[in-house]
């Protein structure tokens, strides 16, 4: 079986043993450990589930909208894309706003663009160790609807000009939000690829709290016995990253039907 299904199901597996009941913000209840990691070599196929089939042009979107620096749910909207909706919803607000959320910190920090600088030290430092963008933005944390699960990426230059990408995340709904935000930031490194020149290298995540919410357990252990099949290619056509826009072609993508789980807000 392909690596991303296998460590993905290594994650899974850990929770349903070693988890800890716990009680969060959204009333559902979890099985918490804490503490995980993800490495994949893009050289291996596109970095997407096959135990699950997954909606790519949903990841697509959402990314387009951070990288736009957009923080309005009409754009999602206007793109079929509601996994927002329920954040939206629970916070009251009805000026269609989310609040100073990813793309605002990755576009304009206290003024500062930190996707623009991130391109220009790739090309003209790529050895620096400063490649990074951040949406911890301590100051605006009471502002935002929901504060950023993954908080920072960190990019790489190796010695054979391949671009590997580190994201970190601070909390992970191990069944609805992992498979997604891996191949988000998959995408994204492709796309920062297309951009600079560089070839894709590896893709990298560490975990805080990795959990389970307690309506999920039946899918999760669903997923666990699924076989994965080999992951897909994928080709980005074009790029226009600093407008936030990107096509991409997937190649050979096979998996398994859809397992759907309701998200918790």
């Amino acid at each position: 079986m392909n690596r991303v299904d296998s460590q993905y199901q290594d994650i899974i597996h850990n929770i349903l043993e070693f988890g800890e009941e716990r009680q969060d913000r959204t009333g559902t209840g979890t099985l918490s450990f804490f503490g995980g990691s993800f490495r994949h070599c893009m050289c291996d196929g596109f970095p997407v589930l096959t135990t699950k089939k997954m909606p790519l042009k949903t990841v697509a979107t959402e990314l387009k909208w951070f990288l736009k620096g957009r923080t309005d749910i009409q754009y999602l909207w206007d793109n079929n894309c509601h996994i927002w909706d329920g954040d939206y919803k629970k916070s009251g607000r009805t000026d269609g706003e989310l609040g100073p959320i990813y793309g605002k910190q990755w576009r304009d920090w206290n003024g500062i663009d930190q996707l623009t600088e991130l391109l220009y030290t790739l090309k003209e430092n790529p050895h620096g160790r400063r490649h990074l963008v951040n949406a911890w933005n301590v100051e605006d944390l009471h502002l935002m609807t929901l504060p950023p699960c993954h908080y920072g990426f960190q990019c790489y230059v190796s010695n054979d000009n391949k671009l590997s990408l580190l994201w970190n995340q601070r909390s992970v709904d191990a069944f609805l939000g992992l498979p997604f935000n891996i191949s988000s930031y998959g995408m994204l490194l492709m796309v920062l690829c297309k951009e600079t020149g560089y070839e894709p290298g590896n893709l990298i995540g560490n975990f805080g709290d990795v959990h389970l919410y307690k309506n999920h357990l039946p899918q999760a252990k669903e997923i666990v016995k699924r076989v994965g099949y080999e992951l897909p290619t994928m080709d980005i056509t074009s790029s226009d990253i600093l407008n936030g826009e990107f096509e991409f072609k997937l190649n050979n993508y096979q998996s398994h039907k859809t397992l759907k789980a309701k998200l918790s807000n």
